[in-house]
């Protein structure tokens, strides 16, 4: 039947009434497809190569002091990269070149981080840290310029759903990285060629940063770069412009990374060295964490955007002091499965949380040098945690007297952990009161806030009579 004209004339709007995208929205909408396509780029690359630099140290019998220095150098001098990264795009005035040389850079770095340690083996761990430092580099020199495109992307109001999103795709990346890496390096350890399992994970996370460059290539020439420049330097930015919380929220991340660093490295020694774990078993153990992000991001981003993220920063920030506690508990691998599983829910809060705390509280001409600075604090705190740690390994015992309880466990490991979480815990009770909300958002009923946190909004809708109006 025809629709009669009046009511044709009623559901077609004028075309002056239309609203049509202009060019500029259409590149950001096709950059931020980009940006998730280079998350998963770069999931796959970190999932099935950079997760596995500390299997392959323990693998050239590195000890746990060349494992803490692993963790710690390549980030002091990634701090000192993206610092400078900032500085050299001042002169550079092409965000797409910085972008490509150290994307390529940290691809071509695979080849000498994967055959000089298996050529000359009595200096192999000495060989991956050289190595290990080129690779992170090449790559930390273009985290904050790409940072700061992709915030010009997203509107503040739906900036945590994006990435939200974005943190669900390379969580689902390296879950599966993580699992093909792991079956590789398995079969290559039953039939005894371990260094070749090696070979093929490092190799096809090379071809995967490339993969990312294209991308970030794309978004730094469909996104106009000139906001990326900062007239004056980090010591007029942090002393002048930026904010009471934010320099209270740069104390916090650095320090919590400080507190976290001093056990994260020693986890796979841990577990491959002292419980005698297969590399099948150690994937599964990482993918367990990896699938609890990719469960609960959505749940973050969305609470982060209606609670905002010191909300996010308060809830996981007294959380994750009890995940390092849990080792003390037990050694069966079913309960560090599930343990990890936890800890991979309150760790993706907390990241997201203290990333999109930094994009919140920047001016858009201050976040080249605001996000490169965050990054630096925290790069600081992780190498000092890490060396702490390291130090801490050699010196703990590995039997424990408190009158007539007596605890002895497979290595000192279990201990260091404690007290990374004891650390976490002052942390977190003495900074995050001091930590403001840069946007303007009604603060959160408690009882409502509960019922919404990730993993119990979905088990409370099982339990109706439970649920609040």
């Amino acid at each position: 039947m025809n629709q009669p004209a009046a009511d044709r004339q009623t559901s077609l709007p004028p075309s002056s009434c239309r609203r049509e995208t202009s060019p500029k929205e259409n590149a950001r909408a096709l950059s931020r497809q980009y940006g998730v396509r280079d998350a998963a780029f770069q999931a796959a690359a970190q999932g099935g190569g950079e997760n596995y630099f500390s299997a392959f140290a323990v693998f050239l019998h590195a000890s746990p002091f060349h494992i803490g220095i692993l963790s710690a150098l390549p980030q002091l001098v990634g701090m000192v990269a993206q610092l400078s990264s900032v500085k050299f795009l001042q002169y550079l005035r092409m965000p797409v070149r910085l972008i490509f040389a150290g994307g390529l850079g940290q691809a071509l770095c695979w080849l000498p981080l994967l055959t000089l340690p298996l050529l000359m083996p009595d200096h192999g761990p000495w060989l991956l840290i050289v190595c290990a430092v080129l690779y992170f580099a090449c790559g930390y020199a273009t985290t904050p310029v790409l940072n700061s495109l992709l915030i010009d992307l997203v509107d503040t109001s739906s900036r945590g759903a994006y990435f939200a999103h974005r943190a669900r795709i390379t969580a689902l990346t390296s879950f599966v990285a993580l699992g093909v890496a792991g079956a590789v390096l398995t079969i290559a350890q039953k039939w005894e060629i371990s260094w070749f399992g090696f070979v093929v994970i490092f190799l096809g996370s090379a071809a995967a940063r490339m993969g990312a460059t294209r991308c970030q290539t794309k978004i730094s020439t469909l996104v106009p770069g000139h906001q990326l420049e900062a007239t004056n330097g980090f010591r007029h930015f942090l002393v002048k412009t930026a904010t009471g919380d934010f320099r209270y929220f740069l104390l916090f991340s650095g320090l919590m990374h400080f507190a976290v660093l001093i056990s994260g490295p020693f986890f796979v020694v841990y577990l491959l060295r002292d419980l005698h774990w297969s590399y099948l078993q150690y994937a599964g153990w990482m993918a367990s964490s990896i699938s609890a992000q990719f469960l609960t991001l959505t749940a973050w981003g969305q609470l982060g955007d209606r609670y905002g993220n010191r909300t996010l920063l308060r809830v996981t920030g007294l959380a994750v002091p009890l995940l390092p506690m849990g080792y003390l508990l037990s050694e069966h691998y079913l309960f560090l499965l599930i343990w990890n599983f936890f800890g991979g829910v309150i760790w993706a809060g907390l990241s997201l949380g203290l990333q999109n705390y930094v994009f919140d509280s920047l001016r858009p001409e201050e976040r080249t040098r605001g996000v490169a600075l965050a990054n630096a604090m925290n790069a600081i705190g992780w190498g000092i945690g890490a060396l702490t740690g390291s130090w801490l390994a050699t010196v703990i015992p590995t039997h424990l007297s408190l009158g007539l309880l007596e605890i002895t466990l497979a290595s000192n490991l279990p201990f260091v952990f404690c007290l990374s979480g004891v650390l976490r815990l002052l942390i977190a009770l003495s900074l995050l009161g001091t930590i403001g909300e840069p946007r303007r958002l009604p603060p959160p009923p408690s009882r409502q806030l509960v019922w919404e946190l990730p993993l119990v909004k979905p088990l409370a809708a099982l339990w109706p009579w439970r649920h609040p109006a």
